[in-house]
């Protein structure tokens, strides 16, 4: 095999790697956008949630560390 063969053979391979990085580094930038996207949805659901229950316990009639009548 002649020298040619083998670097020719050789930058055969190297783009084929290239090309398969390319695919995983672009579904892998797929995935991390729709996690972030993900991520942030539920921020807001449980920044949401805190609002409501904030709210909820300051309409609660009574003191909030009031124990109970059975003690």
């Amino acid at each position: 095999m002649s020298e040619l063969t083998r670097l020719t053979e050789r930058i055969d391979r190297l783009e084929t790697r290239l090309a398969y990085q390319d695919e995983t580094i672009e579904q892998l930038n797929q995935t991390i956008t729709a996690q972030w996207k993900q991520i942030d949805v539920l921020t807001r659901q449980v920044a949401q949630l805190s609002e409501r229950l904030q709210e909820a316990e300051a309409n609660a009639p009574g003191p909030a560390n009031e124990r109970p009548p059975h003690y």
